[in-house]
This record gives structure tokens, C-alpha cells and sequence, in this order.
């Protein structure tokens, strides 16, 4: 049995955090609490390597038109570089494409990829399943737009943390239900998989390790317009009826995260619908632990690691 100890960084900052008089986010309005969360990953995430160039734009959607960020790595391989559309994490209420910018640049020069991250419509001005209609219409732009930006249209991976994992994961499903077979991998990072909360980590660690059971409650009643939404497979992929056919995934989750069962939870069943699963939990880390990386040296290391696994993975690809 694997005995989990908090990393000691991790332990100091949590304790500043818990002496600190921060407002707590789930207290505020969410325009507010969008510009408190955007600060303080200012001051955990370091500003991340250097790429090739950066490229801000947008994607026509339906509804509008959504930001996207697109990274470009120094690359000299003949074979164009495969295309990782990013969905950041944030609840569905807050985040954006600065917030997640160390992370890009990250996957970006490690994994020698084009990233293209997406600001996706937040909660709850922007209620479900507008998210979910977002992310599946970046997919398919990603999918238009491939070649045009410069990547392989063959080699699309669909990856985010938390709330953007969720949405990574509901856009694969939607592509298999659609037929598409140019998305190569899933990079899930502490994905939020379970609306209803309801595995035995959500109540060990929902209170002490900064995602709270409070604030998560605030998210889902942002993000979801009532009840029968919390079992809705767009919301809560654990509950779709069918996992069978997706591509390959890598499922990252934290020792010390209340999403950390749902995670494992998915992981267990995609490889019983045959799915090719590579699962990692970071046992000392918690929940958000990729924009932790400028003030927790593990945090760094585990996002090394995981930039790492999905090399390997579409190196399968090349």
C-alpha cells in the first residue's frame, strides 16, 4: 500500500495560503473572482521557455467567435509537428489563455508540438453545455485548420486540466460519435469526470488542499442549469454509455486531489472498453499542480514527466 506524503513545498504554501486574507473564491462574484484566480497563478506559474513564436487569433464558431493562443516550437523534422488543442482548467468560471501560458509554452518546446490553446465561454454567464459546444466546434476547427497553421492534420491531441479535461474528454467522445479518427491521444490532467462528487476523495481531501469542497460546489452550480445536468455524459463523461473506440489517453491525477478517484475511476474505464490508458498519479501533489510549477519543484518535475509521456506516445504516431 502506497503511504502519500504532502510535498514539503507544498505543505508551506498551502499553509500561506490558509494564513493569508485572500478571499475565498467561491465568496465573490465570478468577474471578481476570474481576476483573483488569474493573479495568483501570476505569482505560482514561472512565465515558461521560449518557443518559436506565438501567435494570438480567433476561431469562428457558431455562437461567435472564441480567442485561441497558438504555439509554435523550433522544429526542423520534415514531417510537420502534431497539433495539442489545450483546454484550460478553471471550474468552467474562470481561467483563460494566460493563465495556462507557462503550461503551453511548456508542452509546446518539450514535446516539440504546435499547442493551440482555447478561451472557451465561462460559467455562469455561459451556462452548460455552451463549454461543451465550444470545445467541440475547436475541435473540428483544429481538424479544418490544421495544415493551414502548420501542423499534421493526422496527429490531433485533445488535452486540459480539470475543467479543460473534462472538455477534452467530451469533444473525443463527440469526435469518435462523429467518425473522426485524426485525434491520436487524450491528455487528461486531474480531469473533473463525476458531477456528482461522489468518491471517497472528494471527502478526504475537500477542504485543506486549495481546490475546496465549496468551491467546487460554486463551479458545478455555475456551470450546470440543474439537476438531471449532473448526469449528462457531456458533463460527466464517467456516466457515457459507450467508451469503447476512443484514442489512446494519458490520465494524470494527485495524491492529495478531491477529483483524484473520478480520475482514476476513468482511467479503469476506458481500459475496460479497450481503450490504451497510460495512468499516472502524482502521489505528493494537489489539485492544479501544473500551474504551481515556478514555486513547486515537483510540480515542475511532474509536468516534465508528463510532457515527457505524451512524446512518447505520438512519437507511436510519427
Amino acid at each position: 500500500m502506497t503511504t502519500r506524503k504532502l510535498d514539503s513545498q507544498l505543505v508551506e504554501l498551502l499553509q500561506k495560503l490558509e494564513d493569508s486574507d485572500a478571499p475565498k473564491l467561491q465568496s465573490l462574484q465570478p468577474v471578481e473572482a476570474r481576476q483573483v484566480f488569474s493573479k495568483g497563478i501570476e505569482l505560482l506559474a514561472p512565465k515558461g521557455p521560449d518557443v518559436s513564436r506565438v501567435v494570438d487569433s480567433r476561431i469562428n464558431t457558431n455562437n461567435g467567435s472564441l480567442p485561441v493562443r497558438i504555439y509554435y516550437p523550433d522544429h526542423d523534422d520534415d514531417l510537420p509537428p502534431p497539433l495539442i488543442v489545450y483546454f484550460h482548467g478553471g471550474g468552467w468560471s474562470f481561467g483563460n489563455i494566460g493563465t495556462h501560458d507557462s503550461v503551453c509554452r511548456t508542452i509546446c518546446a518539450g514535446a516539440s508540438c504546435i499547442v493551440a490553446s482555447i478561451e472557451y465561454s465561462l460559467a455562469p454567464e455561459h451556462k452548460f453545455p455552451r463549454a461543451v459546444i465550444d470545445a467541440i466546434e475547436a475541435s473540428n476547427w483544429a481538424r479544418g485548420s490544421a495544415q493551414e497553421i502548420g501542423a499534421d492534420p493526422a496527429r490531433i491531441v485533445l488535452a486540459g486540466d480539470s475543467a479543460g479535461a473534462n472538455l477534452a474528454t467530451v469533444a473525443a467522445l463527440a469526435a469518435r460519435d462523429q467518425g473522426y479518427t485524426d485525434i491520436v491521444c487524450q491528455l487528461l490532467i486531474y480531469p473533473a469526470t463525476d458531477q456528482s462528487m461522489s468518491f471517497p476523495s472528494h471527502k478526504t481531501f475537500g477542504d485543506g488542499y486549495r481546490l475546496t469542497r465549496p468551491l467546487m460546489v460554486w463551479s458545478s452550480t455555475n456551470y450546470l442549469r440543474d439537476g438531471p445536468d449532473i448526469m449528462d455524459p457531456r458533463a460527466s463523461p464517467l456516466f457515457a454509455t459507450d467508451h469503447s473506440g476512443l484514442p489512446p489517453a494519458i490520465i494524470i491525477t494527485a495524491g492529495f486531489d478531491p477529483l483524484r478517484d473520478e480520475g482514476e475511476a476513468y482511467a479503469a474505464k476506458l481500459r475496460e472498453a479497450g481503450v490504451d490508458v497510460e495512468y499516472r498519479c502524482f502521489d505528493n501533489l494537489i489539485h492544479g499542480f501544473v500551474t504551481l510549477t515556478g514555486v513547486v519543484d515537483a510540480a515542475a518535475t511532474a509536468l516534465d514527466e508528463i510532457v515527457l509521456m505524451l512524446k512518447g506516445q505520438l512519437e507511436c504516431h510519427s
